[in-house]
């Protein structure tokens, strides 16, 4: 990478600050809370000439938030605020971290301003794999340890990361060089429709957020709808989910975020009195004695045809879900590159996943929708 070039960009950056800071004579106003109603892991407050957006909880367990102000070209901002990054608006040119990412920019219509990403092939929406093609998205390597020259080099205004514990020295290196980077916890909501109303974090960033909100708002209404619709159903089938992973079972606890849809979708999901975070791992025979007779088994990890399944194991015959060709699984819905759209796409549109399983569970209450993520195993 050019060094002259790096130099005086930290140093055009430097420069930039002090000179934004000298118009900070003002003093703080009350502000005004932005409407959030099922995330817990953000807050918007709006002043006079600027916002701060508070991330509750970057990661699990976190010791304190992250205050993020943001402010426009000719706002004034009062001397004693407290923050820990600032960030002009509207955003013009950004890089995020996760393909949860990537569906919220483009509805917002912002996709174009996508200036790289690690690991572009998970990227499975066929609009942002058009701009990839095109040469106008930079691939930064791997998440774990992204070419921060190649970044640099790009110098967006804006770096969205995303940790599972504060420690990250790529993003750290990042922002050393006075590129500000700012932490996404979308991941660590516990509803659907709190990780969906993260869509109103990009608002704020790209001054949309009307948008954002009005977009929420359409997820929310087919979200509760279709829940409401499912309680009328006359039967409450039993479900199991997760899969073996060498020697255990993996599958969601009863407090998540998965276990919620089952119970919006008026299933019975037999490990709803399950309580804690990441994953619950159990035996194969503890699974098969207590949901042998399960109605449906989804998401069933990396298999797409009843045949890999047996061939992993032939103790899954044992399973009725399994003998009455009742499994379903994500990973029979990939983009053009090989990414599994669930996992881009379904945390920003709650309302798609509940109406897949809904369709699974209640064949007939939603006769006109055609599954999105949840597909029968071949």
């Amino acid at each position: 990478m050019n060094v002259q070039k790096l130099i005086f960009l930290i140093l055009a950056l430097g420069f930039l600050s002090c000179k934004n800071q000298k118009a900070e004579s003002v003093n703080q106003t009350v502000g005004e809370e932005v409407k959030i109603e099922y995330a817990s892991g953000f807050s918007i407050t709006e002043f006079e000439n600027y916002s701060l957006l508070k991330v509750n909880t970057p990661w699990p367990e976190a010791e304190k938030p992250f205050v993020y102000l943001l402010y426009s070209e000719k706002s004034k901002i009062p001397e004693n605020i407290q923050y820990d990054q600032k960030v002009q608006v509207p955003v013009e040119s950004i890089v995020v971290t996760s393909t949860t990412h990537i569906p919220a920019l483009e509805a917002l219509n912002e996709e174009n301003s996508l200036a790289g990403f690690p690991g572009l092939d998970y990227i499975s929406s066929e609009k942002t794999r058009k701009i990839i093609k095109s040469g106008n998205i930079s691939e930064l390597g791997q998440n774990e340890n992204i070419n921060t020259e190649v970044l640099i080099d790009l110098a967006p205004e804006l770096v969205i990361g995303f940790a599972i514990n504060g420690s990250n020295s790529s993003l750290e290196t990042i922002q050393k060089t006075g590129i500000p980077v700012m932490y996404n916890g979308d991941w660590t909501e516990n509803s659907p429709l709190g990780k969906a109303e993260w869509i109103k974090f990009f608002g704020a960033l790209f001054s949309k957020k009307e948008l954002a909100a009005s977009i929420f708002e359409d997820i929310k209404t087919e979200y509760l709808n279709a829940k409401d619709l499912a309680g009328k159903a006359d039967e409450t089938p039993s479900v199991i989910a997760g899969s073996m992973f060498r020697d255990n079972w993996y599958m969601p606890y009863g407090n998540s975020w998965q276990a919620q849809f089952f119970e919006d979708a008026n299933s019975n999901y037999l490990y709803s009195d399950t309580r804690g975070e990441g994953s619950l791992s159990l035996a194969f025979e503890s699974v098969l004695e207590k949901a042998e007779d399960a109605d449906f088994w989804v998401s069933s990890g990396q298999f797409t045809s009843y045949e890999e399944l047996i061939s992993e194991s032939e103790h899954y015959n044992r399973f009725r879900s399994v003998r009455n060709e009742n499994v379903y699984s994500v990973s029979l819905s990939k983009g053009e590159t090989g990414g599994i759209i669930y996992y881009e796409l379904g945390p920003q549109r709650p309302d798609l996943v509940l109406k897949d399983l809904i369709t699974i569970f209640h064949p007939g209450l939603l006769k006109d929708h055609e599954p999105v993520f949840f597909k029968p195993l071949n």
